[in-house]
């Protein structure tokens, strides 16, 4: 069969319209949308699925999307597995596209020491997740979750700074730990004169804030740390596709009852409401909710890439027009937005009385954003 719709091994990356940021206070630049593989990648792992996940890949290097994530969980590693053929086949220069994956839960299997974020686990499971994608390297390496309890933090920092001396990754960064575990762990590689974490990736979306925008503050500050966020249009709900209930080939049309019963509850149907009102808005503006979400994320300077999850082609098309509504985003919408959501963590501890309060949108124009 003739491989149709790619690009010949060795096509260079061309950034297109795409917005890059710094990856935190690291030179690497990713794009500000990127592509996952949690929730999409690896269900039956044939060839269809190689192409499908092909496309997409090909759809989102087209709009210049250069960031893709998966993890040694999703699937049970076929992700791993699937995103890895499907790159190789698109043909991308492995020097123009930033991979990551993670590790801590395993890819499946029960042994005791296939998880965590012991020394044996972090290095063995590396090679692991290169073997199944066919690499020898990977550009990031999260640790999935935090360990705190169960490994040392100095056994954890070293196991990392192996796997970037060996050259099987060059940065390590974090996933949903806390702002103290991160803190922890920084201080740990200073310590040791070790390389530190430098990015984390939590969820964060409109519904989701207190976190990322008051637990994570003190980090942007002390380490200019980076961010790549996932589920950021809240598992397809701030797209608006459940607005008049549950289509049946949407993701919550397909799962469980038991799950698409979040549904009935009284939170989910404000967030719907919410989501309703918010329509009207990035109508206005002429553009999707969905793309309203997104763009909403990307105003945020601390927010280093957004990751998309995708089944089709034509869903990444849609979403990239999100970079067409951003600079629509003025003071007046996003108070707009702010009244609609009601949902402000607030801002961060202030340390210093003597100084103005300022604004969450004010502090946020006031700083450098290193966008290229």
């Amino acid at each position: 069969m003739v491989d149709q719709g790619f690009p010949q091994e060795g096509k260079r990356f061309e950034p297109k319209n795409m917005l890059f940021r710094y990856l935190g206070d690291t030179g690497l630049k990713v794009s500000v949308l990127g592509l996952g593989g949690w929730l999409t990648y690896g269900s039956d792992g044939g060839v269809k699925e190689v192409e499908q996940t092909a496309a997409c890949l090909q759809e989102a290097w087209d709009h210049g999307i250069n960031f893709f994530d998966t993890a040694e969980v999703y699937a049970e590693g076929k992700s791993e597995i699937i995103m890895g053929k499907a790159l190789k086949k698109c043909g991308f220069e492995r020097d123009d596209y930033v991979l990551t994956t993670k590790l801590h839960f395993g890819d499946g299997n029960s042994f005791p020491n296939n998880h965590g974020l012991s020394r044996k686990h972090i290095v063995e499971g590396m090679k692991r997740s290169l073997a199944r994608l066919d690499l020898n390297s990977v550009d990031i390496v999260y640790a999935h979750r935090s360990d705190f309890w169960s490994t040392p933090m100095e056994e954890t920092v070293r196991a990392f700074n192996t796997i970037i001396e060996h050259g099987h990754a060059h940065y390590w960064g974090t996933s949903e730990w806390s702002a103290f575990e991160i803190e922890h762990a920084q201080h740990v590689a200073t310590r040791l004169g070790l390389i530190g974490p430098v990015v984390e990736q939590p969820q964060y979306n409109m519904f989701v804030r207190e976190r990322f925008e008051k637990e994570y503050a003190p980090l942007y500050k002390l380490y200019n740390y980076g961010t790549t966020i996932w589920s950021p249009l809240y598992q397809g709900i701030l797209t608006g596709k459940y607005n008049d209930g549950i289509p049946e080939d949407s993701r919550y049309g397909k799962i469980s009852k038991a799950e698409a019963s979040k549904f009935e509850t009284q939170n989910t149907k404000a967030q719907i409401e919410k989501v309703r009102s918010l329509t009207k808005v990035a109508e206005k503006l002429g553009g999707s909710v969905g793309s309203l979400a997104l763009a909403w994320l990307i105003k945020n300077p601390h927010m280093s890439c957004a990751i998309l999850g995708a089944t089709k082609a034509e869903q990444i098309t849609e979403n990239v027009k999100c970079l067409e509504l951003l600079p629509k985003l003025t003071d007046e919408v996003m108070e707009d937005i702010e009244k609609i959501l009601d949902n402000s963590p607030g801002k961060p501890n202030q340390a210093p009385a003597s100084r103005t309060p300022m604004t969450l949108n004010k502090a946020l124009l006031d700083l450098k954003v290193r966008d290229i």
